[in-house]
């Protein structure tokens, strides 16, 4: 019995040393589950991927996960995207919120309020990488191709920007001009990262800090400015 246990555990080891060497310098499957998201799915693996459109099956359930959110009680513009809040620039009356999305972050898109949907329009003519703030104003060519969601609402226009890179070069979109909708209502998703742009009316402030990680549906990001 002893050396059966004995040969059954130097058996679990060579599987488990083939799989870790078989992956390097990945993470075994053995133990990716055990790790966070971004040592489970490390950026130069997934950018290997991007070459090849090859994705591992495990990433691209991970990556396609669209979780419940719970909207805030209080009132106010919630976050269209999951993501870092980059810049929130004001010109000619608009103020320009970036949230940069990466590789691991929920990459579906919701609207920040009720809404009626005025347009979807399509432009770009290039997939580039770059700050988000570089995009926050480009909407012609030459720029990032990308899908402007216009509202309007009870605070007047409001417009979601979803963007591409050179590595997210695929935008669905899931409402239509014409249709009613509500705050915190699925509108689209991004594949594989990049930037989403909120354009709201200038009097109305980010709430959150430069650097801030929000989420889509549940985060406050901006409210009508005091004084």
């Amino acid at each position: 019995m002893i050396l059966l246990i004995q040969i059954l555990v130097l058996g679990a080891l060579a599987l488990a040393l083939t799989q870790w060497l078989r992956h390097l310098p990945y993470p075994s499957p053995l133990v990716r589950p055990l790790l966070p998201s971004r040592q489970r799915w490390p950026e130069l693996q997934i950018r290997e991927w991007l070459e090849t459109t090859r994705f591992h099956p495990g990433y691209l359930r991970f990556f396609y996960r669209d979780p419940p959110r719970m909207l805030p009680e209080e009132s106010g513009i919630i976050a269209p995207a999951d993501g870092l809040v980059t810049s929130y620039d004001a010109r000619a009356g608009v103020r320009y919120i970036v949230i940069a999305l990466s590789f691991w972050d929920m990459h579906v898109q919701r609207s920040p309020l009720d809404g009626r949907v005025t347009d979807v329009t399509p432009s770009g003519d290039a997939h580039m990488d770059g700050e988000g703030r570089d995009f926050a104003f480009l909407r012609d060519k030459y720029c990032p191709v990308q899908t402007r969601i216009a509202l309007e609402t009870d605070i007047g226009p409001v417009a979601i920007r979803l963007i591409t890179s050179v590595a997210a070069r695929r935008i669905e979109t899931w409402v239509q001009s014409g249709d009613q909708i509500r705050r915190g209502q699925r509108v689209g998703r991004i594949l594989l990262g990049s930037t989403v742009v909120l354009e709201v009316p200038e009097e109305y402030v980010c709430t959150r800090e430069l650097g801030s990680h929000v989420r889509a549906g549940e985060t406050i990001l901006a409210a009508k400015a005091i004084g």
